[in-house]
């Protein structure tokens, strides 16, 4: 198999783990489990360094907090997912696995403010 043949699949089904992980996303964000969920998941995951619930200061300035992340214009389901999915320099690579990614976005957008 060359190796453009190889490029083609590992982005194909890249794009349609991305996909459905978006398609999965739109539902979880206004589904209350999901949102319970992800809020469990923040406290046992990302707390140590981000602000997780509303109000709350980050304790690590590298990090911000997740009522900042949500209320960040024009922030969505699918630059969260990005978000989750890319490398960060200052952010250890915690890995996030069924559900898991979808929940703690629902939990963040649900910190958005309404104007």
């Amino acid at each position: 198999m060359s190796h453009l043949m190889r490029m083609a699949i590992v982005s194909s089904t890249s794009l349609v783990t991305t996909m459905a992980t978006l398609t999965g996303s739109a539902g979880a964000q206004t589904d209350p489990a999901g949102i319970r969920a992800g809020r469990q998941l923040a406290d046992t995951q990302c707390a140590q360094c981000h602000g997780v619930d509303r109000k709350a200061q980050s304790t690590n300035p590298a990090a911000p907090a997740f009522e900042d992340i949500a209320n960040v214009p024009g922030m969505t389901a699918t630059a969260l997912t990005v978000a989750l999915r890319t490398s960060h320099q200052s952010m250890p690579n915690i890995i996030v696995q069924g559900r898991d990614p979808e929940n703690i976005i629902a939990y963040i957008l649900s910190l958005k403010r309404t104007p």
